[in-house]
């Protein structure tokens, strides 16, 4: 966890964009990312400077060439003159960090591959030398501490991105990670990663349950270079989702420009062990723009089914997603919905349904979501399928989401734990399994109401008529106190 005294100076550079002129939170972030990823060159140069005086040769990378070193982070802020670095910046830094390449620094790390439509927007120089300062406080040597920093960075995003991109909410993201458990072996893809928040805590959870997984070499280079994939069409998201990784300790990351539902990305197919994703819900695409392999599995211009379909071919056989999807493709009733739904539980394993309140992802939007946890099997395998409903997650379900005391999610993970006792579960707790009978005979209907039981309390009411003369009481005694209060005033 970072300190308050971090989030201050957070706070502080945040503020600094703000009264400076620059108010779009994601161009905020972005140019801090710039600045980050700077100082991180000028560190590894620095190592490797160390380590070439004291044995003589080094295998670091040194991303600074011969003629470039005025480039570094360290001798830009060392001149003092706030003037030069701005105009150095726009005219030599970004220029130098556009055309680093794919090979940056040796493997160190895949960022500068989106590094090459990076823009400097920093408007002043006072402005610039006011946030390079701020920065270089911040210490940067411990992983956690970089994870956390950037993450509460993330965090203040406060209003939802371009193409109805947000973010999930991290205790969301944390207990699909949980639930699914990956291990070091996992291939694990993020179709429409956006800030890579689904692959940094997957990282950080096998780091946690298997810390051993840095130890071997091969381990530590699958967790390094091929156990994370995430897809986005966003550049400013790439390079905000590859940061992220990088700050978390995973040097690189497949992440990369993909348009996932186009004709274009056709051509990957069952690559991955394990689907975490919060896929964009709203909108139609057209059947000319999108693969045709999507459309020979379901025939629809729905985004959220469409991904669907997508995670299905993408999945290895034996492979298990988490995915948020709407309330509408758990009960919609048009043809492709029905299909998908079919599909799920006949041709592959639907294994649960966790139903969120409609408002987790205030203040972005209201819209009702659930969790699909499925398996691909290609033969079946649908036997009961857990449902959950969820009735608070933490937070207040309002705008302002304040954390609150009632928490439903630990109880979640508790009870998806423990499978074996639920079968004795009534329908009227909050969770229970269903039969993949019981679901056949509903149509495929995967909505938890379908299945959740309510009990009605008898309440007995009083007679009308005792009712009425209780009523004629009170108004003959507020008769007689007016009367009372007349001969008073007299």
């Amino acid at each position: 966890m970072i300190t308050g005294e971090l989030k201050s100076r957070i706070d502080r550079v945040w503020d600094a964009f703000w009264s400076g002129g620059i108010s779009n939170p994601l161009e905020v972030i972005e140019q801090v990312t710039y600045l980050l990823f700077l100082r991180r060159l000028d560190d590894q140069q620095k190592a490797a400077e160390r380590e070439l005086r004291r044995l003589g040769s080094t295998s670091r990378p040194m991303p600074f060439p011969s003629g470039k070193e005025h480039l570094r982070w360290s001798h830009l802020l060392a001149s003092g003159d706030t003037a030069y670095v701005h105009r150095t910046m726009g005219e030599q830094v970004f220029p130098f960090l556009r055309s680093l390449g794919d090979d940056i620094a040796g493997e160190t790390t895949t960022y500068g591959a989106h590094m090459r439509d990076a823009r400097y927007t920093i408007p002043s120089a006072a402005l610039l030398g006011k946030v390079m300062d701020m920065l270089d406080l911040i210490p940067l040597d411990d992983r956690d501490t970089n994870g956390d920093l950037y993450e509460y960075l993330l965090s203040k995003i406060a209003s939802a991105g371009v193409n109805g991109q947000f973010r999930t909410p991290r205790h969301i993201i944390r207990l699909m990670v949980q639930m699914m458990a990956p291990k070091p072996g996992d291939e694990i893809c993020d179709p429409a990663c956006g800030t890579a928040g689904f692959l940094m805590a997957a990282s950080e959870y096998v780091r946690e349950h298997h810390p051993d997984v840095l130890v071997d070499r091969d381990q530590a280079r699958h967790f390094h270079h091929s156990m994370f994939h995430g897809f986005d069409f966003d550049s400013t998201m790439l390079r905000i989702g590859s940061m992220n990784m990088l700050m978390h300790g995973v040097n690189a990351p497949d992440i990369r420009y993909r348009d996932s539902l186009s004709e274009g990305a056709a051509g990957e197919a069952e690559l991955y062990s394990m689907i975490l994703a919060n896929p964009p819900f709203a909108g139609s695409l057209d059947y000319e723009s999108t693969s045709k392999d999507l459309q020979r599995v379901v025939k629809t211009k729905k985004t959220e089914l469409l991904f669907l379909a997508l995670f299905l071919r993408l999945l290895k056989a034996g492979g298990r997603a988490a995915v948020i999807v709407p309330d509408g493709v758990l009960f919609g009733s048009t043809k492709a919905h029905k299909e998908l739904r079919r599909m799920l539980v006949e041709d592959h394993k639907l294994d649960a349904v966790v139903k969120l309140p409609s408002g987790v992802f205030k203040p972005y939007a209201g819209v009702s979501t659930a969790i699909l946890f499925f398996t691909k099997t290609g033969a079946g395998g649908t036997d009961d399928v857990w449902f959950y409903d969820v009735a608070a997650d933490g937070f207040s379900l309002d705008d302002k989401r304040s954390p609150i005391t009632d928490d439903d999610l630990p109880d979640v993970l508790s009870r998806w734990q423990n499978l074996d006792a639920e079968r004795d579960r009534a329908r009227t707790d909050k969770s229970f399994l269903v039969p993949k009978a019981d679901i056949v005979a509903e149509g495929y209907d995967l909505s938890i109401n379908r299945y959740k039981e309510v009990v009605h309390e008898e309440v007995e009411h009083r007679p009308v008529a005792d009712i009425l003369a209780d009523v004629e009481r009170l108004n003959d005694e507020i008769a007689d106190g007016v009367a009372r209060l007349r001969e008073v005033l007299r």
